[in-house]
């Protein structure tokens, strides 16, 4: 049996602030603002798995809230969501992820990306895609304001 689930997350820029995206640093001017390190992508792969495996989102198991999860990496995070999953005896079978903004340009990091990502789902990299677009100007992202990310999730029985 195969589980489906789709995840979407969105940051505003701000300065002064590290920019993670899938795990990665990426040497930009601004950062993502959120409560852990606002990297968009982790986070709607999260969701995305998430949804799939039927447990929530991740605002309900790491509620910004609680300062215990104050500044704390993304990647930690889908440690804990992919240790929830496989409790279920449910494995990531395949992600596939896009970003959503006008900068930074992510093509030079996009393998370091997949391959990340590859290695917290415990996922071959062959099952990680990570793509990008923009909002051709237009909106809020579109103005350089934020990033988004969405991404579906697969999930397998073992």
């Amino acid at each position: 049996m195969m589980y489906a689930g789709i995840g979407y997350d969105v940051h505003r820029f701000v300065e002064n602030r590290k920019l993670v995206l899938g795990g990665v640093s990426f040497d930009h001017h601004l950062g993502l603002s959120g409560h852990s390190d606002a990297d968009v992508i982790l986070h709607a792969v999260g969701d995305a798995i998430l949804g799939a495996a039927s447990l929530g989102d991740i605002g309900e198991l790491f509620p910004d809230t609680d300062d215990k999860w104050k500044g704390i990496s993304s990647q930690i995070l889908l440690d804990k969501i992919i240790e929830l999953v496989n409790e279920k005896g449910l494995y990531v079978n395949n992600v596939d992820i896009i970003y959503i903004a006008q900068e930074p340009k992510i093509s030079k990091k996009k393998k370091e990306m997949e391959q990340r990502i590859a290695e917290i789902l415990k996922v071959d990299m062959e099952r990680v895609n990570v793509k990008a677009t923009t909002t051709e100007g237009l909106g809020s992202i579109g103005r350089s304001e934020g990033a988004a990310s969405q991404a579906i999730a697969t999930l397998i029985q073992k």
